[in-house]
């Protein structure tokens, strides 16, 4: 049995649109579950989706309601697949199918999908969700790591990965890093299925921008606790790299005068980002904390795939 597992956090409508792009596109022997603490969530299910699983997490963070989905979930049967989804974004046509297909390589253990940003591109912050997804995560971080054959970090939005290998992760990380991880450690590949789409709306203020960007950094700074030798592929020092021996993506991404100079504008912005970030953590002690009440100010919290 496969599970394809949607956390929300009280978010009714968009896990409403999240489950029907599922459901209509779902395999057999794969069971569709939500997990959300609170009852309003249930109640939708019950009567608009009767088939699909109400879990009732305790409201004490994104991770600690995943460990006990892998508990409850855990199967010896390595071919059984766990996907993870969020309730505020919905799948593209024939992403589930899509992601199930690299597994049929018993050497994957682990899969990412390929985030789409809904933002209009007609503003700075729209322009720059779709750079960074287009560009950053899908062309540098993503397809092109994946061509080599090198550890590359899987989209929290949504990705997959073999039961019976994961039992529990912690808390102070993002799941979509120390995930892979772990796979990559026990001589897995980890795959990128980019026509496995998810759909994903990004903030539209620099505050919240900000707010987002640094606490995906942040969750990063915790994996050498974790992982000490975690290969090193967000960072302020890997984004320089990686722009500089990638100008052909970055600058024939632009359509016109306008987008070019948002593109320049993005490297400040980033820089000003990574610094922030260092002072908080530093001088202000600042850190990382798994949570939905957070994502009540800034709807996408993670890594900004």
């Amino acid at each position: 049995m496969n599970y394809i597992i949607i956390t929300s956090y009280g978010e009714v409508n968009a896990t409403e649109k999240a489950v029907s792009s599922i459901l209509h596109q779902l395999p057999k022997n794969t069971k569709l579950i939500v997990s959300d603490p609170f009852s309003e969530t249930k109640w939708m299910l019950e009567e608009k989706f009767p088939s699909v699983e109400y879990f009732e997490d305790q409201d004490q963070g994104k991770s600690k309601a995943l460990n006990l989905l892998f508990k409850k979930l855990w199967s010896e049967d390595k071919n059984n697949i766990l996907i993870l989804t969020d309730g505020d974004v919905y799948l593209g046509e024939g992403a589930i199918p899509e992601i199930l297909k690299k597994f049929e390589n018993q050497n994957v253990g682990c899969v990412s999908g390929r985030p789409m940003s809904l933002n209009p591109r007609g503003d700075r912050f729209g322009y720059w969700s779709h750079f960074l997804v287009d560009i950053g995560a899908h062309e540098i971080s993503r397809k092109k790591r994946y061509k080599q054959g090198k550890f590359l970090e899987t989209s929290g939005y949504l990705f997959a990965f073999r039961n019976g290998i994961i039992k529990e992760i912690p808390v102070d990380v993002a799941e979509d890093t120390i995930i892979p991880y772990y796979f990559y450690k026990k001589g897995y590949k980890i795959a990128y299925s980019e026509n496995s789409k998810v759909y994903v709306k990004w903030p539209t203020h620099f505050k919240d921008w900000m707010k987002q960007k640094k606490r995906a950094a942040d969750a990063h700074t915790k994996l050498t606790k974790y992982a000490p030798d975690f290969p090193k592929v967000k960072s302020f020092l890997g984004e320089v790299l990686g722009g500089l021996t990638n100008l052909y993506y970055i600058f024939s991404y632009p359509k016109n005068f306008k987008e070019f100079i948002w593109t320049l504008e993005l490297f400040p912005a980033r820089l000003y980002m990574w610094i922030s970030l260092q002072k908080d953590l530093r001088l202000k002690k600042k850190e990382y904390k798994d949570g939905w009440r957070e994502n009540l100010e800034v709807k996408s919290t993670r890594t900004l795939d």
